[in-house]
């Protein structure tokens, strides 16, 4: 029962500030192309990614999020294009946002490339107030949400090498409204949909012939919302083994461990141990990937394989 009633809590403020911002993954640096568009095809082949995310394990309404991407260079040209869902269910609501992302690289320097993405987005947001613990079923405040379609655009820019990568985004710019109460004199949104503006950025450092360490970040900025700060730092052995630890601000403590199966397949796992007054009443969130790659070129993929 305590569960129940922080579940409804949770639900609530996730309905109020969580769900204003975009889903959030712990494996951001595998992710990349749900957050920015220029990530399209940076990697020389094509790349087909799924990941599965429960947060919050415990909770009654705790977001749980899957998404799949596949994104490619364009006949070997400075093109790149990429698909990807996003699914989001946070307590009542369910989001599916399909995603069309391109890209336009030109070099800098004979290291480093500079990307230019633009992504569309159609997004399809629902409310079943039949999963709310409402005193009156038939009341009319909760029969009448506007749950249509909505459309949005992002962008973003990438720079990268074999080394170092940085990237700046927004995903969407358009600001969207939920929750539209009909049956008010006018139409009034419960939540707005924010901008969501991110910064990333690693380098990749050789430690040995053997062994590779990585930091990266992720910085998102949202209106209404607290400033997020992601710090990794990840260890690549022999080209097979990934091990790394994270922090995100004032929110939770990660661990993460990767395994290169063979040269197309990865499998990556993630641990989240919250450091907030929430890490009373759930065991955690867990989080699986996995990516498999096509028409392999040695000449054009970048190793390590972090990004």
């Amino acid at each position: 029962m305590k569960n129940k009633i922080i579940g409804l809590i949770l639900m609530l403020i996730s309905i109020n500030v969580y769900a204003q911002q975009d889903a959030q993954f712990t494996q951001y640096m595998y992710n990349t192309i749900n957050i920015n568009p220029a990530y399209a095809g940076s990697r020389g082949v094509m790349s087909i990614f799924a990941l599965h995310r429960s947060q919050w394990l415990g909770l009654d309404g705790a977001p749980e999020t899957n998404t799949v991407s596949i994104h490619t260079p364009i006949n070997n040209s400075n093109v790149g294009l990429g698909l990807s869902l996003v699914n989001d269910k946070i307590g009542p609501t369910n989001e599916n946002a399909f995603s069309v992302d391109l890209s336009y690289s030109i070099k800098t320097s004979d290291d480093y490339k500079l990307s230019f993405g633009i992504k569309g987005t159609a997004d399809l947001f629902n409310l079943d107030p039949t999963k709310l613990d409402i005193e009156y079923q038939d009341d009319p405040k909760f029969q009448n949400f506007d749950n249509k379609f909505r459309p949005n655009v992002g962008a973003g820019i990438y720079w990268h090498s074999d080394k170092l990568y940085l990237g700046l985004s927004v995903p969407n710019f358009i600001e969207s409204d939920r929750y539209t109460d009909k049956t008010k004199d006018s139409d009034v949104a419960i939540y707005t949909e924010k901008i969501n503006y991110y910064f990333i950025g690693g380098y990749v450092f050789d430690l040995s012939p053997n062994l590779q360490f990585k930091p990266a970040f992720l910085t998102k900025i949202v209106e209404g919302a607290p400033l997020q700060v992601d710090l990794s730092g990840n260890f690549l052995f022999s080209e097979k083994f990934n091990l790394g630890v994270a922090y995100r601000w004032s929110a939770a403590f990660s661990a993460t461990a990767g395994f290169q199966i063979n040269d197309g397949l990865y499998i990556g796992y993630g641990y989240d141990n919250e450091t907030t007054n929430l890490r009373k009443y759930n065991s955690g969130s867990h989080e699986i990937f996995l990516r498999f790659e096509l028409f392999r070129n040695n000449g054009r993929i970048t190793t390590p394989r972090f990004f």
